[in-house]
């Protein structure tokens, strides 16, 4: 069940690496001014992971550059923009909207998300995400179409479901909308 994940002190694990391989990407890559990037982590209170694993979540990976002073922000599979529920938590607690209930209820009182709060999620989801850069860039190569009406499940469903592979790679996918290039909030992510 893809509730299991966020128990899963080895998947979270494995979100950290993929974040700081995006991090040395993103640093050797260098600023546009050509000035040299340095580590410039930023706090996060993170919700939706396992309390032996928090300290690990509580800072976004991010550089400043040595000569303009202009922050960079790489790419993340932990984080979904500011909010401050991991990503993996918004996916499955949005996808088990359109489910069971009672799953939802028992997931959202463990987790601490209120009814308003998935409610925002679920909007994000059906209004704001299929606006996003990063989805009319890429929903054209899913073949038959994704029924944004169902997202994320439906989404969720064309990487494979609740394993931790597939997980992986919907994250990876959802990656990109991290940072400001395909963010959809008007104030920048």
């Amino acid at each position: 069940m893809c509730h299991a994940l966020l128990q899963d002190i080895k998947f979270f694990q494995i979100l950290r690496r993929i974040d700081e391989e995006f991090a040395q990407q993103t640093r050797s890559t260098g600023c546009a001014c050509g000035g040299s990037l340095h580590r410039a982590n930023y706090p996060r209170k993170p919700r939706g992971c396992p309390a032996e694993i928090r300290t690990d979540f509580e800072q976004r990976l991010s550089f400043c550059c040595n000569a303009c002073r202009k922050r960079t922000t790489c790419m993340s599979v932990r984080f979904l923009g500011r909010r401050v529920y991991l990503g993996l938590a918004m996916v499955l607690m949005s996808a088990r909207l359109t489910q069971s209930s009672a799953i939802t209820t028992r997931l959202s009182q463990s987790l601490g998300v209120s009814l308003r709060t998935l409610q925002r999620w679920r909007q994000w989801w059906q209004v704001q995400f299929p606006l996003s850069g990063l989805w009319q860039a890429m929903c054209a190569r899913f073949m038959p179409p994704v029924q944004t009406g169902l997202l994320p499940s439906s989404l969720m469903q064309r990487f494979g479901d609740c394993a931790a592979q597939p997980m992986t790679r919907l994250l990876v996918f959802l990656s990109p909308i991290t940072v400001p290039l395909f963010c959809t909030q008007p104030e920048g992510c």
